[in-house]
This record gives C-alpha cells, sequence and structure tokens, in this order.
C-alpha cells in the first residue's frame, strides 16, 4: 500500500458530504464552492445504505457515480464511506434478530442509527455484500483516495445483549480460557458461588441483584470491543483484497472508554477522530490531549481531524458557537500537535433530520459571504501553503502511560473508594507538560519506552503479565517514572496480586503500602516538602519505606509524618511514588523539577494561553504558535536559527509577536 504522505501530498481539507440529501443541480454548486474553499477531499456516503440498496439486492449507484465524477473534475478527492453505519429499514424489519438488543433485554428499533447488532450474522452478510459492491465498482476511480469503514464504532450502541452476542461471547471465552476450570480460577468464582460448569451457563450480567463479578465484566468489555473491532475487520479484509493500494480507516472519539483504541490502531491505515470543543470550556487543553493521544496510536504518524464543527453543534444542552477566529485557532491546535487534515461534520448544513441544526462549511443560507464560509474558504486557502507540514512528527521526550483496559477496571464497583475518575488522574499529570509546552506522547504500560526520559505512569491500577519487567527495565535503563496512588494492585483478571501493594511495582519503587485511607468529601490533609506545604485529597497511602526516602510527608491526621511521596534509586535512574492525590501545584513542581533533571525544555518560552508544538521531518523543522489569548503574545526564539512565517512568506529570527487569537507556522530555513 502506497504511504499515506503520498496519497495525500497537500493537508487534507473538507468534510463530510451527504449528496443524498440534495438534488443533482446543488451537487454541481457544492463542487464550485468547494473548489473556492480548497476543499480537496470529502467523506461520501457515510448513511446512505438506504439509497444505495434500496431493497434486498437492488442496487441503485448512478446517483453516486455521478457525484464521484463531479468531484473529481472539480479536483476534489474521496474518503468512500462503506454505509454500514445505519442499516435501512427494510432489513431490520425482514430481519429483526439484526437489531442489538439493551441491557434490559429489549431490542433497539429502527428510527435513528447505529441499532445493528455486531455480531449477528445476518447483518454481516448484509454488510459483505454491501461493502464489495462498493469495492467492485469504485476500486479504479481515480476521486477515490481512501476507505471511510463504517462510523464512530460503538458511539450509541456499545454494548449488546441478543442472543447472537451471548453466543459469540461464550466462543469468545473459550478461545481465551480453553476450559472451563481455568476461567474459573481467572473470575475467583468460588466466591458467592459463582463457579460455573459449562461456558454455556454463563450468561450477561445485565440485572444483577449487587456487585456483579469484576473479572466478568471486565471480560464483556474486552469481549464487545473485540466484536466490534472484528465487525470493522471484515470490512476491511474485503476493501483489501479488493483494493490493496486504497488506504482504510474508522474514525474515533473524544474520550471514548468503550473501546481499546490501542488495539484498534494496527488495523488503520491513519488514526482519525472527531473532535468537538465546547466553547464554554474557555480551554482547548482537553481536545491537546486528545489529539497527542491520537498521535501516540500509531507512534507518532500523523492523523487526521476528521470531524469537527465551523460554529456549533445541535447536541449539546446549550448549543454555544464558535467565536470569530476559534475554528481557525483550534484547527491549527490539531496541526501543531501531529493532524495532516482538517475536516468538519458537515459541507452543507441539512433541511432535515436530527442534525439539521448542525453548523456546517455552508450554512442553511448558502451564503458565501456568511461568517462561517469567510473562514473556512480563508483556513482552506492557509493550508495550502503547509506541504512541507506533512508527514512531520512531534519529537517527545516525556510520556504518560495510558491504559483502556485500566480504565475499565478502576472505575468498575467495589472499590475503596467509588469515585475515583482515571482520566482526571491522567489530565492533571497531562496538565503541566501542557502548560508548559512539552511535547508529551501516550504509552502502553507494555510499550516501548527506551525513547523517553520521563515516564508518568497515572493510576496504573492494573498491572498485566509483561509490564512489570518493561517498567523495571526502563529506570533500570536511566529513566525517570513517577507512580501516582493506586497503582499495581491487580492483574489482568482484576485478582490482587499477593503480598504487600503495589507488589508488581515493589522493588522499582522501594516501598510497600500497608493499607489505604480514602477522604470523605471535604475531608484534606496536608503535604510538607521541605519549606512548601500543599493540599491533598481523595486519598492516602500508609506507606512503609524500603529502599526508598521520602520526598514529602503528611502533616495532619493518624497517620501524620508518614512518607506521601517516595523516591527511590534502581538501576541508572529513579521512580517517585505519589500516594495521595494532591493539589496541581504540587505536580506542577515535581514534574518541573524532574523535567529540569532531564533537561527536557519547550521550544521556546511563551506566555500562558499560547501553544508552541516542534513538528519535524525531511522537509524541516517547523514550530506552530497558537496564541488563545484576547491580547498578543511575545516569543523569544533560539538566536543560533533562522525560520520563514509560512503563512505571510517573511522571514523571522530572534522574536516574534503572534496577535490576539491567531497563529505562526514557522519553517526552519537555516541554523547559525
Amino acid at each position: 500500500m502506497k504511504a499515506i504522505s503520498d496519497i495525500l501530498p497537500h493537508i487534507a481539507y473538507g468534510g463530510d458530504y451527504n449528496p443524498e440529501q440534495w438534488n443533482e443541480k446543488v451537487w454541481y454548486e457544492d463542487a464550485a464552492l468547494m473548489q473556492k474553499a480548497g476543499v480537496n477531499l470529502v467523506s461520501v456516503g457515510i448513511f446512505s445504505w438506504a439509497v444505495l440498496e434500496r431493497e434486498e439486492d437492488r442496487f441503485d449507484f448512478t446517483w453516486l457515480d455521478k457525484v464521484m465524477n463531479i468531484l473529481h473534475e472539480h479536483g476534489v478527492g474521496v474518503c468512500l464511506a462503506t454505509a454500514t453505519a445505519s442499516p435501512p429499514a427494510w432489513l431490520s424489519r425482514k430481519y429483526p434478530e439484526t437489531l442489538a438488543v439493551d441491557d434490559k433485554g429489549v431490542p433497539y428499533s429502527f428510527g435513528s442509527r447505529q441499532h445493528y447488532s455486531p455480531n449477528s450474522s445476518i447483518y454481516r452478510r448484509a454488510v459483505k455484500k454491501l461493502v464489495t459492491k462498493l469495492a467492485e465498482r469504485y476500486k479504479d476511480h481515480p476521486a477515490l483516495k481512501m476507505w471511510h469503514i463504517n462510523n464512530e464504532y460503538g458511539c450509541h450502541v456499545s454494548e449488546c445483549y441478543s442472543q447472537d452476542s451471548l453466543e459469540a461471547f461464550h466462543a469468545w471465552l473459550r478461545r481465551r480460557y480453553q476450559t472451563i476450570d481455568t476461567l474459573n480460577e481467572k473470575w475467583g468464582t468460588n466466591f458467592w458461588s459463582q463457579r460455573y460448569n459449562y461456558f454455556d451457563d454463563i450468561t450477561f450480567l445485565s440485572n444483577t441483584p449487587t456487585f456483579p463479578n469484576p473479572g466478568q465484566q471486565l471480560d464483556y468489555k474486552r469481549f464487545m470491543n473485540d466484536s466490534l473491532l472484528e465487525l470493522y475487520m471484515v470490512e476491511k479484509k474485503i476493501l483489501r483484497d479488493i483494493t490493496p493500494d486504497v488506504p482504510v480507516f474508522t474514525n474515533f472519539m473524544f474520550e471514548f472508554k468503550p473501546l481499546n483504541y490501542f488495539s484498534w490502531a494496527p488495523e488503520l491505515d491513519v488514526v482519525t477522530w472527531d473532535t468537538y470543543p465546547d466553547p464554554r470550556e474557555g480551554t482547548p487543553e482537553a481536545h491537546a490531549l486528545q489529539h497527542d493521544l491520537m498521535r501516540s496510536l500509531k507512534h507518532g504518524q500523523p492523523f487526521l481531524v476528521m470531524e469537527q464543527v465551523t460554529s456549533h453543534v445541535n447536541w449539546r444542552d446549550i448549543n454555544v458557537p464558535k467565536k470569530p477566529g476559534e475554528m481557525r485557532l483550534w484547527s491549527y491546535s490539531a496541526i501543531a500537535r501531529g493532524s495532516d487534515g482538517i475536516m468538519f461534520f458537515q459541507w452543507r448544513q441539512s433541511r432535515a433530520g436530527a442534525e439539521k441544526f448542525h453548523g456546517a462549511m455552508v450554512p442553511h443560507s448558502g451564503d458565501e459571504q456568511s461568517r462561517t464560509y469567510r473562514e473556512v474558504q480563508q483556513l482552506g486557502q492557509e493550508l495550502k501553503q503547509l506541504d512541507s507540514l506533512t508527514g512531520a512528527v512531534v519529537p517527545a521526550r516525556a510520556a504518560i502511560i495510558f491504559d483502556w483496559e485500566n480504565w475499565w477496571a478502576v472505575e468498575m464497583e467495589g472499590k475503596p473508594h467509588n469515585k475515583l475518575s482515571y482520566l482526571e488522574q491522567v489530565k492533571a499529570y497531562y496538565h503541566t507538560f501542557y502548560r508548559r509546552n512539552i511535547a508529551v506522547d501516550f504509552v502502553q504500560p507494555g510499550g516501548d519506552l527506551s525513547s523517553y526520559d520521563l515516564v508518568a505512569a497515572p493510576m496504573l491500577y492494573m498491572v498485566k503479565n509483561g509490564e512489570k519487567k518493561n517498567l523495571e527495565q526502563f529506570v533500570e535503563n536511566g529513566g525517570t517514572l513517577v507512580v501516582s496512588f493506586f497503582s499495581g494492585i491487580v492483574d489482568e483478571n482484576d485478582r490482587i496480586h499477593p503480598d504487600y501493594y503495589p507488589e508488581p511495582l515493589r522493588h522499582i519503587l522501594g516501598i510497600h503500602v500497608e493499607e489505604f485511607v480514602p477522604m470523605a468529601g471535604g475531608e484534606w490533609n496536608q503535604l510538607s516538602a521541605g519549606t512548601d506545604h500543599y493540599r491533598c485529597t481523595t486519598w492516602s497511602d500508609v506507606i512503609h519505606l524500603e529502599t526508598a526516602e521520602a520526598a514529602a510527608y503528611f502533616t495532619e491526621d493518624w497517620y501524620q509524618g508518614r512518607p506521601a511521596v517516595t523516591t527511590n534509586s534502581y538501576g541508572k535512574g529513579k521512580a517517585v511514588y505519589v500516594g495521595t492525590e494532591p493539589e496541581q501545584a504540587f505536580i506542577d513542581d515535581i514534574l518541573t523539577g524532574l523535567m529540569r533533571e532531564k533537561g527536557i525544555t519547550a521550544p521556546a518560552s511563551a506566555p500562558p494561553n499560547v501553544e508552541i508544538v516542534e513538528r519535524t521531518s525531511g522537509k524541516g523543522n517547523h514550530l506552530v504558535i497558537v496564541n488563545h489569548n484576547q491580547e498578543e503574545a511575545r516569543i523569544e526564539l533560539d538566536s543560533g536559527r533562522s525560520y520563514v512565517d509560512l503563512l505571510a512568506g517573511t522571514k523571522v529570527e530572534n522574536e516574534v509577536i503572534v496577535q490576539a487569537v491567531d497563529v505562526l507556522v514557522l519553517r526552519q530555513t537555516e541554523q547559525k
């Protein structure tokens, strides 16, 4: 298969295009407007199954043929969707067993979207037929650039309790455990007399009187992730067989818990995702985190923003529009962090349907002078000047460990503190790096850590086979590891590791934890670190030092004077343990000190709320500077380097001024 940069040599720009909602006259108007706006790529047919196959085996591709031809004639490439995200009415009517079933045993009804059961053999058969027809018809069409498989898997239905799914779950468990005795051991079913004699005895945990078996809960989440991924693979195999040189992908989502995107990423030729920051948040930090995560899924390969909105969405309680300049600003934030494409939902605002008030590149009025379209046109023309950015990576010496299965496990019921948020712990550590413009990757606990100097592991509750050795090698070889409270507690089946907590991390941390002290709402303690004092909440560990030294102590309650934060030398490196949830200032201070020790610095110093990210490739080094402030920002550059401002075409040295709510994209031209 060709490299993505060969297929998309420019920054991709466009959006979801739904021509089936419009007549042929509008298609030509749209194509002309796309040219004016600098659009070079659109996704077509995402929800068009009902008009492609009007009844079983009665296909109609004539309209799509015309659309593909018109787009190609106007220089617009196509991400052709497989249209499988929303099955048509005839399929649900004729084959009701294809419908997904909720946890109360009630089938979902037709009339919305994503109502299919991923384990329905009849649904899969229909999918194979449609995808094969599409691939065979358009395999040689010059407009075809990529395949867009399904859409936002699991967005509305991430769990299915149908009979087909139950039978598939039994088969999944047989493959995983081989024997029922092994399953019983891994799930600990002797507790509460939960033992199974046969795989077929296993039911869904959809209506238990109290806490269900956590090992079974965890495996059901894995099973549903694998079911949806297997469904994706059904389509991928067909497309790869018929169009081996055309990249395939599906679009991921913001802070989406049900799917383990690390397990999906190897099966995508390019990671794409949908980003919808709420203008009321006041900061794009949460979405910057997701950009960095998406870039990390394929080990630094650039990703594409497949959906965002120009102005406002339609599905929040109050759908506040982006202010003038914000769409452009947040688009460049994505580009800074590794995106090689800026796409929108959608091209033309719908007249009917559930999303008719969702913003688009062309508003209901169709007015070329509307604020929305003028901003779309400005951004599209600017992106044409950034070809040298395509394929460029974001070099990072710091990383945060992120694990979806750990996320699932730590937030299941029955914990010492049942209001723990894994994502909030991750965000606390990310905040320090983001505010200081330190590039950061996200890595799995068993992934390659050799390129990093500093790795943070917030709430690594689950440590699976092989991860202990991987973390030990990282520290032993000179890395610095920061581990937060409630880490190293269970194995992959949510069984407690024997011996003191945190058993798999005990040697590198040089401590053991005797017991936990969760704090009720409103309770707090204090850390004393030399002459500095910090508030802490939520959780305290009763820590015993082994080979570690205390870096901070608790000052209150019955465990006052005991270590709260520890450091331990291990091999050539160091491991830090934070046995509580400290205020953000403490995390900032400890990470900043560790970065100073490792010589990890930002590309340039900047005022608050200014993002500076470096992207590098064989085409040159770039700095993308995004000023989120309402006033100009002055940035001092490395005095040994010269740059060209790609948007203005001017030479830059020593210092630049970024206007309020504005961006600069600088390409290094020489080094003195």
